[in-house]
């Protein structure tokens, strides 16, 4: 049976925290690309982000629900992705052809 108060939770923690690992993903381009070490910008940037996703995925999966809470927390990663590959884009590249994205 689904647990639909974990799966919120879950949807509900992994929104800001899926923001805010594309908003580091979106700092460490920008840093890398004006550096003389980019590959090390990037790593830590990476092990920054796969920290915050993976401490918080895993802490909530080990309080709430070890199933639905992570769940909805991927849940949210996904739509949180989703969106913002199109904001950017519709933002870039003006509005997407007939064919799809």
């Amino acid at each position: 049976m689904i647990d639909a108060s974990a799966l919120l939770l879950g949807f509900a923690v992994g929104l800001p925290v899926s923001l805010l690992f594309f908003l580091g993903l979106w700092w460490g381009m920008r840093r890398a690309l004006g550096s003389r070490r980019p590959a090390l910008i990037l790593a830590a940037s990476f092990l920054g982000r796969a920290a915050l996703l993976l401490g918080a995925a895993l802490g909530l999966a080990h309080t709430v629900h070890p199933l639905w809470a992570p769940a909805g927390f991927l849940l949210a990663f996904f739509l949180a992705r989703w969106v913002i590959v199109h904001r950017v884009r519709s933002v870039r590249h003006g509005p997407f052809p007939k064919g799809g994205c």
